[in-house]
């Protein structure tokens, strides 16, 4: 691991196997929040690739898709969240 600039910011290689296979670095895993079974996704944009711990990408996607979604339902405090739930389940 060669140091870039300080302890968040790093560099790390590893060897692409005959299938194809990487194993990811333990300090990168750990940056990551990854361990066995965890799932990563690879992000290309325009020649460039960033792995990212697949849980954390699909939640910031979620949570980008839902943007203002309840400003335009006219939601504005957890008890109309629960209002909308409660009528969603038709529990009134």
């Amino acid at each position: 691991m060669e140091a870039i600039s300080d302890k968040s910011t790093f560099t790390d290689d590893a060897k692409v196997m005959s299938k194809g296979q990487v194993t990811i670095p333990k300090d990168v895993r750990e940056v990551l929040g990854v361990g066995n079974g965890d799932r990563v996704t690879f992000v290309v944009d325009h020649g460039k690739v960033t792995v990212v711990n697949s849980a954390v990408f699909a939640m910031k996607y979620l949570q980008d898709q839902l943007k203002g979604e309840a400003e335009k339902l006219g939601l504005e405090s957890e008890q109309d969240v629960n209002d909308l739930m409660k009528s969603i389940r038709d529990e009134d």
